[in-house]
């Protein structure tokens, strides 16, 4: 037996590797399995090339855990290690120094590890005494067990193995029992080791017999040594890539389309990413694509290997050029990295290009699924926004399907302004907004249905790529002043008569939480709606921007919503309603409207005779003679407000048409609802 110390610079290489990587302390498992599968796989490479003449037999790698002694051992049937072997790749460990070593790679454990050659030594990370007992595939060589309780003092000594190959067994400390545990080490095996090219056997499979699980004879293989990323495209059908989804994705619905990645240069890169089917919910569907380096789990956030959106993809890539263990800043600075960002990227949308012109209809079968997908890509990479302005489509409210250069050629001059500019009409709800739509399509428009998640977005980013383009929701306005073809027709009321109006219809409008509406006028066509809610476009559009973007943007995200209520005056029903108030009113106005009219003179006149003087040189009686006609002022105001308020609430079709306005546009709910279906029975 010999002892000695391991080869470092510091006594301090095992509380450093258990401060500093604690937080990652699982990864000991991958790193101490993929050792075996390194070992198993070269034992292969050299039986083919006949350095190796024995019998393979069984290489399964198998992982077993013993509870009473603490246990948690992995075995395989490699090449296994000599005592010079032990050595050489064991007991020496070279650092430049253990204070540059601490500054350098503090804050980075997996780079500890990756950096360092240190995958074996992870294993301090959660035991308190680690054992090797390995025998060399070589003829002659004497088996060895190696022991080290987490310090740089070890034992080397010969000993008997039977078998081939090397046991790593590691006893657990008090701080991880939790590794004993056979749930915690199938999760991470599932995890890390799924689809390693070795197969790997955690215990004996398990069967329900008699009211209970009982284990059988037969292995409990882990992992998928052949997974369909590994194999040839020509190899493969198209149900082996949906089974292959489903075992990445068990409770996911089935992809849309899929990419098989194999490239050779000038970078190494294999892998397959699927479409998933995604409508809403952008956050719940990232991370979903697997870093893997030659078969071996590295990562889940793939975000600095491929562009933002490309994370809302699901599958595999697997290159062996980036490093099994990587920090964040290297995979920010790595050329090879770079290269294969851009190279997905190019692969994504030649795929897409590629279903788009070879069958069309199923791609518009699948838009609604792709579209956001696509929709964030051109948001986010203006090289993916020119490649996918070929095959980027627009759904109008009929279901029909055009690219970007085919709607505008549907539009055309029909739907352009008096100034030029082509105006592109949408809704977002074809239910909510069907009058509107109806309206629209009645003057020969067109309409585009929006419903996605971040069509808010793609209108703005549109209306700066179109030339002389906006995007208009059709419920926004009135549809002849949203596309003006002339000079509107002017509304023809005198001041007081839209005191009157303004007056009548905002006493009856219902209180809606956190919501404004005007009272606006408009002389459309006698056969248009008597009254009609309408959203201003900006406002309606930065309020619902803040709601995905936050930060400066919620600023327009606490503000009210803000509706007009707009009175067609031309309409018959108007009208008359204007001639029964001034019948109805007349009396009990004009006298107020009179001494107001005197009040106002009053007032403005000292007004006037104000102006140019400093504030010092107007006579204080003034200043309180100007306050006390401006308070008579707002009170005769308020006087005439209360008798339209008193004539309309008396007038049931007031009401009535405002419920009316707001139920087109889905906004009359709960008692105003009820009150709307009572008040439409008694008019009846």
């Amino acid at each position: 037996m010999s002892k000695g110390n391991i080869g470092v610079t510091s006594d301090n290489i095992f509380p450093v590797i258990k401060k500093f990587l604690y937080s990652d302390h699982e990864i000991f498992l991958r790193e101490l399995v993929s050792n075996a599968v390194d070992a198993t796989q070269k034992l292969k490479t050299l039986a083919s090339v006949g350095e190796f003449k024995g019998e393979s037999g069984d290489t399964t790698i198998r992982i077993s855990i013993d509870k009473k002694k603490g246990t948690l051992t992995i075995s395989d049937s490699g090449i296994g290690m000599t005592a010079e072997e032990i050595e050489k790749y064991i007991n020496q460990i070279a650092f430049s120094g253990a204070e540059e070593f601490l500054e350098k790679y503090k804050n980075d454990a997996q780079a500890i590890i990756g950096h360092f050659g240190l995958g074996f030594y992870s294993s301090f990370m959660v035991s308190k005494k680690v054992e090797i007992f390995t025998q060399s595939f070589k003829d002659g060589a004497v088996a060895q067990h190696w022991s080290c309780k987490g310090d740089p003092e070890y034992t080397l000594e010969d000993t008997i193995k039977a078998d081939r190959g090397t046991d790593i067994v590691l006893h657990i400390d008090d701080d991880n029992k939790d590794f004993l545990e056979e749930t915690k080490i199938q999760e991470l095996l599932t995890k890390y080791c799924k689809f390693l090219p070795v197969e790997i056997a955690f215990g004996k499979k398990k069967e329900w017999k008699d009211g209970k699980n009982v284990e059988t004879d037969q292995d409990n293989i882990i992992n998928n040594t052949n997974p369909a990323w590994t194999r040839k495209p020509a190899d493969l059908k198209d149900e082996d890539y949906a089974a292959f989804y489903r075992e990445l994705n068990p409770m996911s619905e089935d992809p849309l389309f899929h990419i098989h990645l194999n490239v050779d240069y000038p970078f190494n890169l294999t892998g397959i990413l699927y479409f998933p089917k995604i409508k809403n919910n952008i956050d719940m569907q990232r991370n979903k694509i697997q870093l893997y380096s030659n078969q071996v789990y590295v990562t889940d956030h793939v975000e600095n290997i491929v562009p933002e959106y490309l994370t809302l993809l699901h599958g595999v890539i697997d290159s062996p050029d980036i490093p099994l263990n990587v920090s964040r800043s290297y995979l920010q600075s790595d050329g090879n990295v770079k290269k294969i960002s851009s190279h997905i990227t190019k692969k994504v949308a030649d795929r897409l290009q590629e279903i788009f012109k070879t069958d069309r209809p199923e791609f518009e079968q699948k838009w609604d699924n792709l579209k956001v997908f696509i929709q964030y890509g051109m948001l986010s990479d203006e090289k993916f926004y020119e490649r996918a302005e070929k095959f980027a489509l627009l759904k109008n409210v009929d279901g029909k399907y055009f690219t970007f250069e085919e709607y505008k050629a549907l539009v055309g001059e029909n739907q352009k302004d008096k100034n030029g500019d082509l105006i592109y009409l949408y809704a977002n709800n074809s239910d909510e907004q069907y009058s509107y739509i109806q309206h629209a399509q009645d003057k020969g428009y067109d309409v585009l249905i929006m419903d996605g998640q971040l069509d808010v977005h793609v209108v703005s980013q549109l209306e700066q790529k179109f030339e002389k383009t906006r995007f208009v929701r059709v419920d926004s306005d009135v549809i002849d002043k949203i596309i003006e073809k002339d000079e509107a027709a002017k509304v023809s009321l005198t001041d007081d008569q839209r005191d009157a109006l303004v007056a009548v219809f905002d006493s009856q409008i219902p209180v809606v939480e956190k919501t404004n509406f005007i009272v606006t006028f408009e002389q459309l066509s006698p056969t248009a709606n008597p009254v009609f809610v309408t959203q201003n476009e900006f406002m309606r559009r930065m309020k619902e921007m803040s709601s995905l973007q936050g930060g400066m943007m919620s600023f327009y995200g606490e503000m009210p919503d803000s509706y007009n209520l707009v009175v067609n005056t031309a309409h018959p029903v108007i009208e008359k309603l204007l001639s029964d108030e001034e019948t109805a009113c007349g009396a009990e106005v004009s006298p107020v409207a009179a001494e107001l009219h005197e009040v106002k003179t009053k007032h403005d006149k000292l007004k006037d005779s104000h102006k140019g003087k400093k504030d010092e040189e107007i006579p204080t009686a003034e200043k309180d003679e100007l306050s006390e006609l401006t308070k008579q002022i707002d009170e005769l105001g308020e006087k005439k407000k209360a008798v339209y308020k008193t004539y309309a609430t008396g007038n049931k079709q007031v009401r009535q048409l405002i419920d009316l306005a707001l139920l087109a546009n889905n906004m009359l709910k709960g008692e105003a609802l009820a009150n709307f279906v009572k008040r439409s029975v008694e008019l009846l």
